[in-house]
């Protein structure tokens, strides 16, 4: 994704994408954290990220409950994904609120993404402030103080590649009083179009129309697409009428598309949609546009995915997407087993997401002398959260004791994220007592 300085009458490849120079510094300054006492999960440890990274903790040595992320897993999502846009004819922009860590960021980047999508402006500062080059804020902005900030990051850089969403000829005449005074470098829009008792975004054609119109007319603005996010549609789902519903709507957004053309003010339009649920539907709907249009897909769960909410719905479930892995967990200490049927884990709904559903227990660890050994928990079930608690039904003959760990399986990737500032990463689960290898910094 280009910097949108060019004038309107160059084309420009939304395709290239800017130097990762600033994310790169900035990851590297992580290394001088402390994994001190302000850090849940590291036990205290005292020791730097950049000394983890050089020699490794065992996750017995350190604190519970721990958020875990694969980074083989990771790593595999990342390169299939790509693989997968690049063979349908689009490119990635994954949603960085899933994750809020540059370090992931970073390797999205490095792995052919065209730049980092965010939800508001808190993030594209984040985004900005952290490096990233290359930013879509899937959102529209309509803050006079953000964007008068804006203005001037646009003017400061030009390198700066930014586009965000406009819906109403309300929300064009705000963002022109806005910016205008501040820098000079139009900000470049897309007309965001919604379905009917759904999110934010323009109804129907008429109103994308005048929108567009208006955009146009805006001399501190930029017309260069369309966008949607199918996943906020009322009736969508995984099942045949759901899947036939996000199908209309894609349809709908391709034709209001092709009555654009008159207005777009770049060479390259682009046309943007996909949340991590029906990217397939996207590049199928969107196929063929024609060659001057870049399809850009936002999906943000699938780096890291998940066991259970993504697990079901992702599009390989239906032979249309790449195989993705679960690549994020969290472990937690039984606490107590005051029945026979019930242990009590120390992870709740400050440690793990619980919106979608409940966590599932995937194994289970026995501390010893020698660090931890797998044992066999049984039937487990995750029946409820408090803060700081997790209660478990087991089988009444389970092998599971106080002091021993299990190992979470999670549902819903935003959710689990947010509630850590630091994330351990191991290159895998599958050792009994798995080593720690760097720590993921995030930025809520």
């Amino acid at each position: 994704m280009s910097s949108p300085s060019a004038p309107e009458s160059a084309a420009t490849d939304r395709r290239t994408p800017g130097s990762t120079a600033g994310l790169e510094r900035t990851v590297a300054e992580h290394a001088e954290v402390v994994l001190d006492w302000r850090v849940k999960g590291f036990a205290g440890a005292g020791i730097t990220i950049g000394e983890l990274r050089a020699s490794g903790r065992p996750l017995s040595s350190l604190g519970s409950p721990m958020m875990i992320i694969d980074r083989s897993a990771t790593r595999a999502n990342i390169a299939g994904m790509n693989a997968w846009c690049a063979e349908h004819g689009a490119v990635l922009a994954p949603h960085g609120k899933t994750t809020m860590a540059p370090s992931l960021w970073l390797d999205q980047l490095r792995a052919g993404c065209v730049a980092i999508t965010v939800a508001n402006a808190f993030q594209l500062r984040v985004a900005r402030a952290v490096g990233v080059p290359d930013v879509i804020v899937a959102n529209e902005l309509v803050d006079p103080t953000e964007l008068a900030w804006i203005g001037a990051e646009l003017d400061a850089d030009p390198d700066f590649g930014l586009v965000c969403w406009v819906d109403s000829v309300a929300g064009v005449r705000q963002m022109q009083e806005a910016l205008t005074g501040h820098g000079s470098r139009p900000l470049d829009v897309c007309v965001e179009v919604g379905g009917v008792g759904g999110r934010a975004g323009a109804r129907d054609q008429q109103t994308v129309r005048e929108v567009a119109e208006a955009a146009v007319a805006a001399d501190r603005l930029r017309l260069v697409g369309i966008s949607c996010y199918e996943g906020a549609v009322p009736g969508i789902g995984a099942d045949a009428d759901g899947l036939a519903t996000v199908d209309a709507f894609l349809a709908e957004v391709a034709e209001i598309h092709r009555g654009l053309g008159d207005l777009y003010q770049d060479d390259r339009v682009l046309i943007t949609a996909g949340g991590s649920a029906h990217f397939d539907r996207v590049a199928a709907a969107f196929a063929g546009l024609g060659p001057e249009v870049d399809l850009v897909i936002r999906s943000g769960a699938y780096a890291v995915h998940d066991d259970l909410h993504y697990a079901e719905v992702t599009p390989s479930t239906r032979g249309a997407g790449p195989d993705l892995i679960p690549a994020i967990s969290t472990w937690s200490t039984v606490l107590s087993r005051p029945e026979p049927g019930r242990v009590i884990i120390d992870a709740g709904r400050r440690d793990v997401p619980f919106d979608q559903d409940l966590p599932i227990v995937l194994e289970a660890r026995r501390r010893g002398d020698h660090g931890l050994t797998k044992i066999e928990p049984g039937p487990t079930t995750v029946i409820s959260l408090n803060d700081q608690h997790g209660y478990v039904d087991v089988a009444a003959d389970s092998e599971l004791a106080v002091g021993d760990l299990v190992r979470l399986g999670l549902s819903h990737p935003c959710t689990a994220f947010d509630k850590w500032r630091v994330i351990g990463v191991v290159d895998t689960n599958d050792t009994d007592d798995p080593t720690v290898v760097d720590a993921v910094l995030t930025y809520f």
